[in-house]
């Protein structure tokens, strides 16, 4: 039997959304009409309407940046008990943007879904509730944003090891050996350069003991 939600791609107002990517309900891949001409290009990166008419009635409550070097990983998050859904976009550079299901009711717990977002291709990915995520910066820097329908919550945060190799991410350019734990020792990409998490993204479990919403 297939549990896996068939993909739909629906053209609405501004934007082009790719919904249940992956065969993964709720995870849906926006990409915004881009009207250039010889002065540069307008676009629209948010537009409520659009998203109302594609099926998303989101209350975004906030918007983040960061900044991040080639070789960097953030991830995996999640916030247990206010949990976040998440409309993400690389403004400049080139990162890999993941999403796992930690939904226990889901058919697809345990599946994940990458998506490449450039500066260039400008793709949105958005991400429910219930997820956790993370990204990989490709390009010697990043900068990242992304829209939440909720605040931060510090004593609320979780997370999973980015390498448990029962998920087996797929993770581009990056070699090698998985040392037992999220260690990134011994991982760099393709091109000799270093691998690089924070301390407690180094000490996230994997999925068998990690929370579920």
């Amino acid at each position: 039997m297939d549990f896996f939600k068939k993909k739909e791609d629906i053209k609405m107002g501004q934007i082009k959304v790719e919904k249940n990517v992956g065969g993964i309900e709720g995870l849906a891949v926006i990409t915004p009409t881009v009207h250039g001409d010889d002065r540069g290009y307008f676009m629209e990166t948010y537009n409520e309407n659009d998203m109302k008419e594609a099926g998303f009635d989101i209350n975004f409550v906030q918007d983040n940046q960061s900044s991040s070097t080639k070789g960097v990983l953030r991830g995996l998050h999640f916030q247990k008990h206010f949990p976040q859904c998440k409309l993400v976009r690389a403004v400049r550079g080139d990162v890999f943007d993941v999403a796992v299901d930690l939904r226990s009711d889901s058919k697809t717990y345990g599946k994940w879904y990458g998506v490449e977002l450039t500066a260039e291709n400008k793709k949105q990915f958005l991400i429910p509730e219930g997820f956790a995520h993370g990204f990989l910066v490709l390009s010697d820097v990043a900068e990242f944003c992304y829209k939440v329908n909720d605040f931060w919550h510090p004593n609320d945060e979780g997370g999973m090891a980015w390498n448990d190799p029962e998920i087996g991410i797929e993770w581009p350019k990056l070699v090698g050996q998985y040392p037992g734990s999220a260690d990134a020792s011994g991982y760099s990409l393709e091109d000799g350069t270093k691998l690089t998490l924070s301390d407690k993204d180094q000490k996230w479990l994997g999925i068998k003991d990690t929370f579920k919403f």
